[in-house]
């Protein structure tokens, strides 16, 4: 059974910092690329960063660059989203992608919420 379970989302002042985890099970981690997305209300989700399946490339949207940080461990099936430097524009449902040129996963998201 394929699974993508996020963790560590919530409540953070502006400023603040928060690390997104995804632990993934079922299917072949190391072989995947991983991507963040996140879907703020009434807005279409969107790519926030993307990792390569052996961790050597990756790339962020430009709201993003330079603040937050994706990465991954192939040993612990886990990709990783280290968010510093929070605003309130990045509050949104974070949400895990997996893909590769077979299979698309996606996790259920955790929430983010930037806010004093």
């Amino acid at each position: 059974q394929v699974q993508l379970v996020e963790s560590g989302g919530g409540l953070v002042q502006p400023g603040g910092s928060l690390r997104l985890s995804c632990a993934a099970s079922g299917f072949t981690f190391s072989i995947y690329t991983m991507t963040w997305y996140r879907q703020a209300p009434g807005k279409e989700r969107e790519l926030v960063a993307r990792i390569t399946s052996g961790g050597g490339s990756t790339n962020y949207a430009d709201s993003v660059k330079g603040r937050f940080t994706i990465s991954r461990d192939n040993a612990k099936n886990t990709v990783y989203l280290q968010m510093n430097s929070l605003i309130p524009e990045d509050t949104a449902v974070y949400y895990c992608n997996a893909v590769n040129y077979y299979n698309v996963y996606w996790g259920q998201g955790t929430q983010v919420t930037v806010s004093s």
